[in-house]
Order: C-alpha cells, then sequence, then structure tokens
C-alpha cells in the first residue's frame, strides 16, 4: 500500500504515504512547501490507511519541508486524533522540520492530541526509528 500525493500533475511530490512491511508501521514523508489544504489531504490519506490497517505505529518525517508549515494542531487534535486513535494508532514518532520551533503547540491542543496516543518529536530519522522500534518491543 502506497500513494503519492501531488499538488499539479507534473509537480514533485509534497507526500508519500505507504505501509513499511519491514518495520510494520506506516511511514508519511512530507517535502517541500506544503499549504494547510495538502497537509489536510495527506493526513486524511494517511487516516484512511490507519483504518485499513489497523497499525499502531506511525512514523510522521517533515525533515524534507521547506517554508512554514500550517498551524495544524487545532485540526489534529480535534478532527484527525480522536478517528486516528480509534483506527488503532498508539504511537507517532514525528521528524520536525529543521529549524522548526515546534513548542508553539497551544497547551490545551496539545494536551487533547497527547492523551490519544504518544507522541514523540526527534531531530533525526535514526532516533525515530530507534523509538518506534523499541515501543513495538515492549508491546510484543
Amino acid at each position: 500500500m502506497y500513494h503519492r500525493l501531488l499538488s499539479a500533475p507534473g509537480s514533485p511530490d509534497f507526500c508519500q504515504i505507504y505501509y513499511d512491511e519491514a518495520h510494520d508501521w506506516l511511514r508519511a514523508t512530507w517535502t517541500g512547501l506544503v499549504g494547510p489544504e495538502h497537509a489536510q489531504q495527506g493526513a486524511t490519506l494517511g487516516l484512511d490507511m490507519l483504518k485499513q490497517l489497523n497499525c499502531p505505529y506511525l512514523l510522521n518525517d517533515n525533515s524534507r519541508l521547506q517554508g512554514l508549515w500550517f498551524d495544524s494542531l487545532e485540526w489534529l487534535a480535534t478532527t484527525w486524533g480522536p478517528p486516528a486513535a480509534e483506527a488503532g494508532l498508539r504511537y507517532v514518532a514525528h521528524i520536525a522540520q529543521p529549524d522548526a520551533f515546534v513548542n508553539t503547540w497551544s497547551a490545551a491542543d496539545s494536551r487533547r492530541l497527547l492523551s490519544q496516543f504518544e507522541i514523540q518529536i526527534f531531530d533525526h530519522e535514526y532516533e525515530a526509528v530507534e523509538w518506534l522500534s523499541s515501543c513495538q518491543r515492549q508491546v510484543r
């Protein structure tokens, strides 16, 4: 199961989402400039895949993003998070965009999102992979 999302025909991907069978998790990789509409489109596709797979693990990679990321925490906490948790999502490893200030999340939205599943934020892919792998070892 693999999906590529393009902002326009002939343009580069802005999001690739696939089930990584070797690791048994869903992986979303975001690239370039991604506005709110495309971010929600990609997140919704990821949610549909989580529902189909009943996968408790998500590796969300923003390390290749450029420019400002949209203010999504409220939407994630209220619209995306509840059905993702209902679909079985339990652990999210988030690789932050370089030089991003991820501590701008509002306290209320952060608590709402974090109460649905565990999220850890990383600067490097190897850290995110190790953490998700450790979560799997604890569960098994």
